[in-house]
């Protein structure tokens, strides 16, 4: 299970063993999301952005049949069929400020459901104010996977430690 410690410059910490529990951190975090919030994800490359919005997908009530995957090429992928519909976005191929313009990404920010954007550090400016930002850092090896530090800033009231 996913293992918490203080909070680190307004930001909420846990460390997660493995791809299951990083998903079930995300499962946690949808749960709590209401109608347009955003969640902004940056991290490396490999360090589990999808699969914790393979768990946010969870949280909002997505079956877990739904073959979540990363919208690297589309740059974002729809799903529903759970209690809000996820908009799940990826700017790591987007050249420029204008290419996401361009793309019309800003426009899920708000349509009512739940946007999360992948690769979010390449164009913070563009993240509405509220958003839910998430930082993923690998900092080593454990039996089941990665050891992953997970940052969540700016939470919403009903996510707790």
């Amino acid at each position: 299970m996913a293992s918490a410690c203080a909070s680190a410059e307004d930001a909420l910490v846990f460390y997660t063993f493995g791809p299951d529990e990083t998903k079930r951190l995300g499962a946690r975090l949808g749960r709590c999301l209401n109608p347009d919030a955003v969640v902004a994800l940056s991290g490396d490359l490999g360090t589990g952005k999808t699969c914790f919005a393979r768990g946010v997908a969870l949280g909002l009530g997505l079956p877990s049949s739904l073959h979540i995957t990363s919208p690297s090429f589309s740059l974002v992928n729809e799903y529903e069929g759970g209690r809000i519909r996820l908009y799940h976005m990826d700017a790591y191929r987007l050249e420029s400020l204008e290419a996401f313009f361009d793309a019309g990404l800003e426009e899920y920010f708000y349509e009512g459901g739940v946007a999360v954007l992948e690769w979010s550090d390449r164009w913070p400016q563009v993240l509405p104010a509220g958003s839910v930002r998430v930082l993923l850092v690998i900092e080593g090896l454990s039996e089941g996977g990665h050891r992953l530090r997970v940052e969540i800033s700016n939470p919403p009231e009903a996510f707790t430690i």
